[in-house]
């Protein structure tokens, strides 16, 4: 009997979480006080690149191009930022194996930064204006900490 509500309960949090990943980029061009959660997404694509879960490599990716397409931001641009953090950095984060909260955090900011800096770099490159610079980014960054101490 427990294994059938557990079963129930996990068919239902996948449910809830395709449906997050398909609406709530619309929802962000509508409301622009809505966090984007890039970090979060992101960290989830690295999760499941590293556990080996094709689920989560799905959802992050077509969450990550969505919210793109939907903010007509520069496409790719989150993936290509998450790429270079993967490449450069995540592998010695390994040292944080006993700090269970430091390595999603050390992440999470470190992939806003790097995709802060390349959006800023193609902005300069080609002469555009995708994003302003202001505390709605900040406030952006304090939510994808918070929910990936939850997590």
């Amino acid at each position: 009997m427990k294994q059938i509500k557990q079963t129930k309960q996990n068919k239902l949090f996948t449910l809830l979480l395709i449906l997050f990943v398909l609406f709530y980029p619309m929802l962000i061009s509508i409301y622009v006080f809505l966090p984007l959660f890039i970090g979060t997404m992101s960290y989830m694509l690295l999760e499941g690149l590293e556990r080996d879960k094709p689920l989560y490599i799905v959802l992050a990716f077509v969450y990550l191009m969505m919210l793109e397409l939907n903010l007509s931001l520069p496409l790719f641009l989150t993936l290509l930022s998450v790429s270079v953090f993967y490449l450069m950095f995540y592998r010695s984060l390994c040292y944080f194996r006993h700090c269970r909260i430091c390595k999603p955090m050390i992440s999470v900011v470190m992939i806003d930064f790097f995709y802060l800096l390349s959006l800023m770099l193609f902005d300069f490159i080609f002469q555009t204006h995708s994003i302003n610079l202001d505390t709605m980014l900040l406030y952006s960054l304090v939510v994808d900490m918070l929910v990936v101490m939850v997590l």
